[in-house]
């Protein structure tokens, strides 16, 4: 007696027709099946999408700002970019949020209205250093 008998068998699936079959290389490759059915997109697709980029900008610009040599108001315009993309979480939807929807929005809002309070209060409660 063999244990292969005594074990069922899984029913083998056959693919459905209307699925076209897609080899690895091409998925590995990044190439589409279809390359007329899809074209790149080179804008934000919500509303969401664009208020992130404005807060990433901002916080650009903010970093700029310490750079040059004014690192409070480098720091406070870094966390006021995230102030307001915790308000624009706040107001829009989960479908509407784009990138700045990561986790639950509640989450979401906490951290970036928490850190950019924090470096707000930081860079304005820091003393200054004499000779810097």
């Amino acid at each position: 007696m063999s244990d292969e008998a005594d074990e069922p068998r899984e029913p083998r699936i056959a693919p459905p027709e209307s699925v076209p079959a897609v080899s690895a290389e091409e998925l590995v490759d990044g190439t589409h099946p279809d390359p007329g059915a899809e074209e790149e997109r080179r804008y934000p697709s919500t509303i969401g999408g664009a208020f992130y980029l404005l807060v990433l900008a901002a916080c650009v610009v903010g970093v700029g700002v310490v750079v040059a040599g004014e690192w409070r108001t480098g720091i406070r315009v870094f966390g006021g970019a995230l102030l307001l993309g915790a308000l624009v979480r706040l107001l829009l939807s989960n479908r509407d949020a784009g990138m700045l929807a990561v986790r639950f929005k509640a989450f979401d809002v906490l951290m970036l209205a928490g850190l950019g309070a924090a470096l707000i209060f930081l860079a304005g409660s820091i003393p200054d250093q004499p000779g810097i």
